[in-house]
């Protein structure tokens, strides 16, 4: 499918797939959206800890650069799993150019590393930082009882809706430990009552911009 870089309503850029009008990130504002929804309301509910965390759809490796950035300042230590299907180029990365846009040229040798390193290896990024790129579908999921935080961040079920069904949400229960949350930018009613069925306790809360709400679930048993 047809790919382009497009700048969202903050200035960052995302890649647009043009056959289904859907982005990598919101086109109201990548880097808000990813502040707001993972940050704001996933990786700030820790602070000095080790944490396991599992990214659905690794993508552009914005939430995870990010999330290196804001370890750094919450004393955490991180396991990170970015699961994609469909890694992005080289070429793709460098026009992104996240760095730059967040004012994180320190770590650009770090981000260039996170998307040549190879898939299926454990990779210290740094001495906090590990990073294990899986290049599978979603469903190949299995891990029993072991991520903190879960990034959910898929194409949406407009144009994906096999990715936001109970099965894959038992799938997210399942890999969590107690305790453990997953957030993500959607808000849908089906979206919501799929992780209700499989065992989440489901919050809303205020989304980022362009959206009215997202979704916070927690595995409490």
């Amino acid at each position: 499918m047809k790919r382009k870089i497009i700048t969202t309503g903050d200035g960052s850029k995302t890649i647009q797939i043009e056959d289904w009008d859907e982005q990598y990130h919101s086109k109201h504002g990548a880097v808000q959206e990813a502040y707001h929804v993972f940050i704001g309301h996933g990786l700030r509910l820790f602070q000095n800890r080790k944490v396991h965390l599992l990214e659905i759809g690794f993508g552009t490796g914005l939430n995870a650069l990010i999330t290196l950035h804001e370890a750094v300042g919450q004393n955490l230590q991180i396991d990170y799993v970015g699961v994609e299907a469909f890694p992005v180029s080289m070429e793709e990365v460098n026009q992104l150019d996240y760095c730059e846009q967040l004012g994180f040229e320190g770590l650009e040798q770090m981000f260039q590393k996170m998307h040549s390193c190879p898939w299926g290896e454990v990779i210290s990024i740094t001495t906090d930082f590990s990073l294990l790129k899986q290049k599978k579908d979603f469903k190949q999921i299995d891990q029993q009882d072991l991520f903190n935080l879960i990034y959910f961040d898929a194409f949406g079920a407009r144009v994906q809706p096999e990715l936001w069904t109970e099965e894959i949400f038992l799938k997210m229960y399942q890999a969590l430990a107690i305790d453990g949350v997953l957030v993500t930018y959607a808000a849908k009613g089906s979206v919501r009552r799929a992780m209700q069925a499989v065992g989440f306790t489901v919050e809303r809360w205020p989304g980022p911009p362009g959206k009215r709400e997202m979704l916070r679930a927690i595995k409490t048993s």
